[in-house]
């Protein structure tokens, strides 16, 4: 499907672009990303409490189906992911780099944003993607926002304006500036609609205003928001493929439920909220809320693969779930709010048999918020 005004592709002028680096276990690290598997850490038995659950705001208990990525989200140890693979698949061959086509620039992706404006025009600068004034300036270059821009951050309408805005000025000057749909635009969407109407959760009653609120909505967003952002945020795609990178939000399975080809996922999803049933936008909501598909050992690159081998690519990239959790390092707040343990994220998290990269560097959680250029190279 086509996206919204000006984020369509435009006339572009020839670059080069460095060759693919392949699988993690056939080269070294790159500095500014992780390459190695995650440091082991000790599964919580079944037996043994985990750690305690946050105590339930005021205005009620976390919907079924939804994962909140609060800083004390409990840390899971390596076992089975939630979402497992249909169908046992041959190993793909390592990524290879293709010629780019004629008129194709450099292709960049962008992790959560999560309303933390600054931060990202600070990160888009220093990609050279935009000037000091925050206008497009990388000429035929591409770049994807993999989703979730707001919430949590202090100014989630103002990144949603700037991407808008991109979108018209990179399709200007012979690039393209897209994004595609975060469960938390869904949740978004659904807050601004349905408010408080009750929605079947199957665990009792909840509301996507319920949800908003728990997941951080940030009522001056909600104030802001207008019907043209609506109208933006519900064309957006669901996937994508890109030079061999299959673009996702979430590293889930779900997408698998909606089509067969990458059309047909993002047709079907775009149906699904024209339709505007608020029982069908929460079923939209819970299944791409879901996380750490890819993250087993055994299970997660065989359910990269039947991604691959559905819509095509070589390697899944993907935001939602923070790299601290994907590998199990979650740090704790001491009794000056400083954090003590949440690992230092440079860069993307190469994991799955090389198979998946991982964007979200948890700005939310005093991280970083990241652009990269694709292919990695090494």
């Amino acid at each position: 499907m086509t996206q919204g005004a000006g984020q369509g592709p435009a006339a572009r002028t020839t670059a080069a672009m460095p060759p693919f680096s392949g699988y993690a276990a056939a080269h070294p690290p790159m500095p500014g990303y992780t390459h190695a598997a995650p440091p082991p850490v000790q599964p919580v038995p079944p037996t043994q409490p985990g750690p305690p659950a946050p105590p339930a705001p005021e205005y009620g208990e976390y919907p079924e189906g939804y994962t909140p990525t609060a800083r004390d989200l409990p840390v899971i140890g390596h076992r089975a992911p939630r979402d497992v693979p249909t169908v046992e698949l041959t190993p793909l061959s390592a990524p290879q780099q293709q010629p780019l086509p004629a008129g194709r620039g450099p292709l960049y992706v962008v992790g959560d944003v999560h309303g933390y404006l600054d931060e990202l025009h600070e990160a888009l600068a220093a990609q050279g993607l935009i000037d000091a004034q925050g206008h497009w300036a990388a000429g035929n270059a591409r770049l994807w926002f993999l989703g979730d821009f707001t919430d949590r951050g202090p100014d989630g309408v103002g990144v949603i304006d700037l991407v808008m805005r991109l979108s018209a000025e990179a399709a200007a000057a012979g690039g393209y500036c897209k994004a595609l749909m975060g469960n938390h635009e869904l949740l978004l969407i659904g807050a601004k609609r349905f408010a408080d109407t009750p929605v079947n959760s199957g665990a009792g009653t909840a509301s996507f205003q319920a949800a908003w609120l728990l997941n951080g909505g940030q009522r001056t967003d909600m104030e802001r928001l207008e019907d043209h952002h609506l109208q933006w945020m519900s064309r957006l795609d669901a996937i994508a493929e890109e030079d061999g990178h299959l673009l996702v939000h979430s590293d889930t399975t779900a997408y698998l439920e909606f089509g067969d080809s990458i059309e047909d996922v993002n047709d079907a999803i775009t149906e699904a909220l024209q339709r505007n049933d608020p029982d069908e936008v929460w079923d939209l909501f819970r299944k791409f809320t879901k996380r750490f598909a890819f993250r087993d050992e055994e299970a997660g690159p065989m359910a990269v693969r039947e991604l691959l081998h559905t819509y095509g690519g070589s390697r899944i990239v993907h935001g939602h779930s923070p790299i601290p959790y994907l590998l199990g390092e979650v740090g704790t707040e001491d009794a000056d709010g400083e954090d003590s343990g949440t690992p230092l994220i440079d860069g993307p998290h190469l994991y799955a048999d090389g198979l998946a990269l991982a964007m979200d560097g948890g700005v939310t959680m005093a991280g970083k918020l990241l652009v990269v250029q694709l292919p990695l190279t090494g």
